[in-house]
């Protein structure tokens, strides 16, 4: 007797947990030669603004962890995706429509990517803080902090390394995000936030929608309560659009870069970034 495959309608990753949408929408994934791979929800306005409530919340106890035990969690996010590697390497050939060879490579250059950024979670003070020298009874100090909550547009070409090279530099600074996943091609970015929820990080750290960004991604540049917003994956037009959004508000806003090159190292500029300077002035007793 033959089986039928079981049907999977992919949920949100909000808080740590996996809500429907409250809209109850979902829509058809295929593979890159139109092959049903599954469904996926559409997220709303709504299921937005309860992620970015739920980043919020996280936002204090993740910006004031210890930052030696941030890197911790970020390389066991690593560890867990070396156990799911065959499902992400089959995720990434459905989606991008690589061979096996080449989907290898990518989950490998992605795993490699957060144990990369593992290794700066507590060296970023040492990097992008100064003891400065002033003239004076003082000391006078530069400290990096995180900017708060960090909204994501995943790029659309690469579903799974380039997802990881937006989020990471955001979650080592030590803020926490909203993720809006590629529309086309969200099931590795699915896999991954399983992934997330099976290691150490805390719910409401990272909070993956998938869905249409163009619905999403204006309401998130214009909420209040929304800190910062990586355009990686918007196009050009949708990132003039969010940029004025933005403004209301005074966001720190990162445009595209069309001609971003998700394999090439990735340097410190995104993780600066999303980190404010604070200068802390001390008198010295004399």
């Amino acid at each position: 007797m033959s089986r039928i495959d079981v049907r999977k309608t992919h949920k949100l990753f909000v808080n740590g947990a996996f809500p429907r949408s409250e809209s109850g929408r979902s829509y058809e994934v295929t593979d890159t030669k139109g092959r049903f791979l599954a469904n996926a929800a559409q997220a709303s306005r709504k299921d937005a603004r309860d992620a970015v409530v739920a980043a919020r919340a996280a936002f204090r106890g993740w910006s004031h962890a210890n930052a030696f035990l941030r890197g911790q969690i970020i390389y066991r996010i690593a560890e867990v995706m070396e156990g799911r590697h065959p499902q992400l390497v089959a995720d990434v050939m459905a989606a991008e429509g690589l061979t096996e060879a080449r989907a290898r490579r990518t989950v490998d250059a992605a795993i490699d990517r957060i144990v990369w950024y593992a290794g700066w979670a507590d060296k970023l003070p040492t990097a992008l803080g100064n003891a400065n020298a002033v003239s004076g009874p003082f000391f006078n100090f530069s400290i990096p902090e995180p900017t708060g909550v960090v909204a994501v547009l995943a790029p659309e070409s690469s579903s799974l390394l380039g997802l990881v090279s937006v989020v990471l530099p955001v979650i080592t600074g030590g803020n926490t995000c909203v993720v809006v996943t590629s529309h086309t091609r969200p099931l590795p970015a699915v896999t991954w936030a399983e992934c997330l929820a099976t290691s150490d990080v805390p719910g409401g750290v990272v909070n993956v929608l998938t869905g249409d960004r163009a619905e999403i991604a204006p309401w998130l540049a214009s909420h209040r309560d929304v800190d910062g917003i990586d355009c990686a994956g918007a196009d050009a037009s949708l990132a003039s659009a969010l940029e004025v959004a933005a403004a209301a508000n005074l966001k720190r806003v990162l445009r595209p870069d069309a001609d971003e090159d998700w394999a090439a190292h990735p340097g410190l500029r995104r993780l600066s970034r999303f980190i404010e300077t604070k200068t802390v002035w001390h008198p010295i007793g004399v």
